[in-house]
C-alpha cells in the first residue's frame, strides 16, 4: 500500500525527533511492503521566519491532500514577543481547524524497563501502565465567548450534542479495541455543560454494549489517576478537564519525552506530534529523546492507516531497546546513554528483528 504523509519538522529538535520518525516509518514500509511517501512542508517558527506566517496556505493545502501528519514540535523563545495570531503555537492550532481534528488520543504508557522513573511508589506502578487519555479540542471554555465587564472577567463553556456525540464515539471506538473499559470525566454534579456531556455519552453507550462504561467527577478522577491509575484504560472528557488529566498522566511515565498524540477527526487523517516542545536548549547536540515521536508512528499506522499488526511492531521494537538498557539523558535509571540518531537506529534494528 501507498500513503502520503506530510512532515512538518518545526522548530528546536523538531527536525530530529522527525527525522527519526521518518526512519522508522521507512523501516516499517521495507519489512511489510509498504510505500510511504513524505513530503516536507513548514509551519511554526521555520514558516513564520520564512514566510511571515506561522501556517502558509500551501502547507495545510498539502496536510489535506495527505493520509496523515507527521509534527516534530514548534516554537522557541526566538518568537515570544509575536503577537498571539502570529505565534508558532498558533499554526498547529490552524492545522487541527482546517482539518477538523476534535479529538486528541494521548497515551500514557509506563513500559516495565522504566518503572523506576516514575514519580509513583512501586507499589502504587506495579511492573508498568497503559492508559489513554482522550480530550475533546474544539470546543468547551477554551473557544467559548469570554470578555471583561466592570471590575470581572467572564469564560463560557459550551458545548453542543453534536460536538460531545463525536468525541464519544471516537473514545467508544478506541476502547472498544483495547480493554473495553472507558471512564468518562465530567463535573455534572455543579456544571450544565456537564450534566449534556454525561446524558450524551450514556446515549451513545448504547451502541457500544461490548464496553464497560463508567463515571467519574473531574476532582475525584485526578485523584484517582494517583492513587490507583491501574483502574483506568481509556478516558474521556472535554478540552479543560482533558488538557489538566492528559498532563497529569504523561508525568505518571517519568519522561515526557516518551510520549505520543494523535489528534483526529471524522475520517483517518490525523495529526502525529510527540507532546514534549522544541526544547532549543538542546536542539542540534544529538540528545533529543526520539521515542516519543516513534510512538506517535505507531498511533500513525494503527488510526489513519488501520495497520495494527505494524503498529505493534513498532511498540514492540521500542519495548525492546529499552529492555536492552539504551538511554537517552532524559531517561533516568540507568542504562547506556546513547544519542538521538542510536536510539533510533536501535529501535529500527529490533524492528527488523521482529521485537519482542
Amino acid at each position: 500500500m501507498k500513503y502520503n504523509i506530510a512532515v512538518i519538522e518545526g522548530d528546536g529538535i523538531g527536525p530530529e525527533v522527525a527525522a527519526a520518525g521518518v526512519r522508522v516509518l521507512e523501516a516499517v514500509g521495507a519489512r511489510f511492503t509498504h510505500q510511504f511517501v513524505f513530503t516536507p512542508v513548514l509551519a511554526g517558527g521555520k514558516a513564520i521566519d520564512e514566510t511571515g506566517v506561522p501556517l502558509p496556505a500551501s502547507t495545510l493545502e498539502v496536510c489535506r491532500n495527505s493520509d496523515a501528519v507527521l509534527l516534530g514540535a514548534v516554537g522557541g523563545p526566538k518568537w515570544d514577543q509575536l503577537p498571539g495570531h502570529l505565534r508558532p503555537e498558533r499554526g498547529l492550532l490552524e492545522i487541527r481547524q482546517g482539518l477538523g481534528l476534535f479529538g486528541n488520543i494521548r497515551p500514557a504508557k509506563v513500559f516495565s524497563a522504566l518503572r523506576n522513573a516514575s514519580p509513583l511508589k512501586p507499589e502504587v506502578m506495579g511492573d508498568s501502565l497503559d492508559l489513554v487519555v482522550i480530550r475533546e479540542l474544539t470546543g468547551g471554555i477554551y473557544f467559548g465567548d469570554r470578555g471583561r465587564d466592570e471590575g470581572g472577567a467572564y469564560d463560557t463553556m459550551r458545548y453542543s450534542e453534536p460536538e460531545i456525540k463525536r468525541i464519544a464515539r471516537l473514545a467508544f471506538e478506541v476502547a472498544s479495541k483495547r480493554g473495553k473499559k472507558l471512564t468518562n470525566v465530567d463535573k455534572m454534579n455543579v456544571l450544565e455543560s456537564s450534566r449534556l456531556w454525561r446524558e450524551t455519552v450514556l446515549a451513545v453507550a448504547r451502541d457500544y454494549p461490548q464496553v464497560v462504561l463508567e463515571h467519574q467527577l473531574v476532582d475525584n478522577a485526578a485523584m484517582q489517576l494517583i492513587r490507583d491509575p491501574h483502574q483506568f484504560d481509556v478516558i474521556v472528557t472535554g478540552n479543560l478537564f482533558g488538557d489538566i488529566l492528559s498532563d497529569e498522566a504523561s508525568m505518571l511515565t517519568g519522561s515526557i519525552g516518551m510520549l505520543p498524540s494523535a489528534s483526529l477527526g471524522e475520517g483517518t487523517l490525523g495529526l502525529y506530534e510527540p507532546i514534549h516542545g522544541s526544547a532549543p536548549d538542546i536542539a542540534g547536540q544529538h540528545k533529543a529523546n526520539p521515542l516519543g515521536t516513534i510512538l506517535s508512528t505507531a498511533l500513525m499506522l494503527r488510526y489513519s492507516f488501520g495497520l495494527e499488526e505494524e503498529a505493534l511492531a513498532v511498540e514492540r521494537a521500542v519495548e525492546s531497546t529499552l529492555d536492552a538498557g539504551l538511554r537517552t539523558p532524559d531517561l533516568k535509571g540507568g542504562g547506556t546513554v546513547v544519542s538521538t540518531e542510536e536510539m533510533t537506529q536501535a529501535v529500527i534494528d529490533q524492528l527488523n528483528r521482529g521485537g519482542k
